[in-house]
């Protein structure tokens, strides 16, 4: 009676979170549904010349550019996020945690869309960057960071970054410190013992990071529409305006389709990687 009773709290604790994967569920359905709709009939019709338009080149240039920027944005957060994530797992004052713990999450607080308008004030011709740049005498005219790649990948990696911080800094804060004693004990430096104790060791927490900001930038809507404009059309962006002006459903069911396979090929990659992170780390500990 017991376990029955157990068991039934159980399924009653998950039964939102089964809702809500049912709801996600369905909707991912729908769309696979209009993807292999006709234009005008997507839920009777059926056919492929939405799958056989992501060949063209206008949309391998989107989905190549999608890919480049989410890792590119992927590798320099994760490199951003390695010595803030080990400051917050090795701080010993409770006080320095919790400022770290809410600088990190600090951004998630505010809304995307104020952040990328922050980022417009920032990058504009008579932006902050640029007038800091032009009374220190570093450049002589303002530079062009608006509706450039540059612009985009910025706002990438910060609106990102605490996605990469936080697991990263949990996977350091499991690692025991008695390890890096006794390399320091045996002549290790710090960057000996950063780069062979506790990067390999907390690496699986670093893949997860690195995992996260990848699935997040690659299907970026609000950033490369607000700093790329029209001149950065990433994958998210071409499926609005799909959507928006020319009314393409199923045109645009096919490549948030595809962008969701690519982004799954990617996690499962990754996943991959992170359980041989994990046999390794296993195995030598």
């Amino acid at each position: 009676m017991l376990a029955r009773n157990s068991s039934t709290r159980a399924w009653l604790l998950l039964l939102p979170v089964m809702l809500f994967l049912a709801v996600l569920a369905a909707a991912a359905l729908a769309v696979l549904r209009m993807s292999v709709g006709t234009n005008g009939d997507e839920w009777h019709g059926f056919s492929l010349t939405s799958y056989a338009d992501l060949i063209k080149p206008y949309y391998v240039k989107s989905a190549l550019l999608t890919m480049r920027l989410a890792f590119q944005s992927t590798v320099f957060a994760v490199l951003l996020a390695i010595p803030v994530a080990i400051a917050m797992a090795r701080a010993k004052s409770k006080l320095a945690q919790r400022l770290l713990l809410t600088g990190v999450l600090l951004p998630l607080l505010v809304n995307l869309l104020l952040q990328s308008y922050g980022w417009l004030i920032i990058l504009g011709p008579a932006g902050v960057l640029n007038n800091t740049l032009l009374s220190l005498g570093i450049v002589q005219r303002p530079i062009q960071w608006l509706y450039r790649e540059n612009g985009v990948l910025l706002g990438l990696i910060q609106t990102a970054f605490p996605l990469a911080v936080l697991p990263m800094a949990s996977a350091m804060k499991a690692v025991s410190g008695t390890y890096e004693e006794a390399a320091a004990t045996l002549g290790a430096n710090r960057w000996q013992i950063m780069r062979h104790i506790l990067l390999p060791m907390a690496m699986p927490g670093i893949l997860s990071g690195a995992l996260l900001v990848f699935a997040y930038n690659a299907s970026a809507f609000a950033v490369p529409l607000l700093l790329g404009g029209r001149r950065v059309n990433m994958l998210a962006v071409l499926v609005r305006d799909q959507i928006a002006p020319l009314l393409n459903w199923s045109g645009a069911s096919a490549s948030g389709i595809a962008l969701m396979v690519a982004t799954l090929a990617v996690m499962a990659v990754s996943q991959k990687l992170v359980q041989r992170s994990q046999r390794i780390v296993g195995s030598a500990s």
